[in-house]
């Protein structure tokens, strides 16, 4: 569709198709479409880590005129904040608040369960060619995401996945969406698109060029969520800086780097995106989770107006999900 049109999504909780508001969206569009054609150098300049970590200062560690303000117009509820929202005087303060997500984000009744990792809006996909979602390689690149290690190939070919796009006033801490044992993690270097829409529809399989983190989790193990292998990719986007990798089995306390061997439980923070838009994609071996039925009838919303396609003009739409809320159920083997 074409990219002046305005994006849309589903209020999961209430049901109504909501309008983004999409910020810096009249200058991605100018980056993502005179600059990129015109001046190809530039462009790579710009998206490179260096001139992102550049933006992400100006934008996200100057001082606020009033935070109260700040925090009013990204639409933030002061109440869930676990610290004094006052004394966030710049944007990145505002952006890396943690909340009181064990009362504000409960978890799903049911172990069976796997959770949404983000506040975000999200898409469901598949790779199997006899599925309704098949998507091929309209996100990312499948083995270029994945940086082409074999194992993992074989692991999740034919296998579901759901794309999770944070926008800048989102929580940025990403939560476990499954228990099990961590099997691999591994950092793939690469550039620092823009998660806006109108960037993702430009550039092709813009989320397996940038840089991202490697998750794979093993969750058929005692205590585990029994979906098979899993993988979460955190792909770092436009001024954002880094990803700090910062595991809490209570709250937010005692953070640990995610490393292989460590046992991890469901809805518990895994890690921190230094501010901006960014991204998680989940990757699901076949036949081992169910969407959740809401999700997927959302994806063909009668009404709503979206950037992203499947083809033939027909929209794919998002739902907006909290972290925590229910994604899909394990299918029983």
């Amino acid at each position: 569709m074409h990219q002046s049109l305005p994006h849309q999504y589903v209020e999961r909780e209430s049901g109504r198709v909501r309008t983004e508001q999409l910020i810096g969206d009249r200058m991605v569009r100018l980056l993502y479409t005179g600059v990129r054609e015109n001046a190809p150098l530039f462009f790579r300049l710009l998206t490179s880590p260096r001139a992102s970590s550049l933006l992400g200062f100006v934008n996200f560690d100057l001082p606020l005129r009033s935070a109260r303000n700040f925090i009013s117009q990204c639409g933030i509820n002061r109440e869930e904040c676990l610290d004094d929202p006052d004394g966030f005087d710049t944007p990145r303060k505002v952006f890396e608040r943690k909340i009181r997500y064990w009362e504000c984000r409960p978890l799903p009744a049911g172990a069976d369960t796997v959770v949404c990792p983000a506040d975000s809006r999200v898409l469901l996909g598949s790779f199997a060619e006899t599925s309704q979602l098949f998507l091929k390689e309209k996100f990312f690149s499948f083995e270029e995401l994945l940086a082409g290690r074999r194992e993992w190939l074989r692991a999740f070919a034919g296998g579901d996945f759901a794309v999770f796009r944070l926008t800048p006033d989102k929580y940025h801490y990403n939560h476990l969406p499954v228990s099990g044992r961590v099997v691999a993690c591994y950092e793939i270097d690469g550039d620092c698109h823009s998660c806006n829409p109108a960037a993702v529809v430009t550039v092709a399989t813009p989320y397996s060029k940038n840089r991202r983190v490697v998750t794979v989790i093993n969750t058929d193990v005692p205590r585990g969520s029994c979906v098979g292998l899993v993988a979460m990719v955190e792909v770092v986007a436009l001024m954002i800086g880094e990803i700090v990798q910062c595991y809490s089995a209570r709250r937010y306390e005692a953070p640990q780097p995610i490393e292989p061997g460590l046992f991890v439980e469901r809805g518990q923070p895994k890690s921190l995106f230094r501010p901006g838009s960014s991204t998680d994609v989940l990757i699901f071996e076949a036949g081992r989770v169910r969407f959740a039925a809401d999700l997927l009838g959302n994806m063909a919303h009668p009404t709503a107006a979206s950037r992203f396609s499947r083809g033939f003009a027909q929209p794919l739409v998002e739902t907006d999900v909290r972290v925590r809320s229910l994604l899909a159920h394990a299918v029983a083997g």
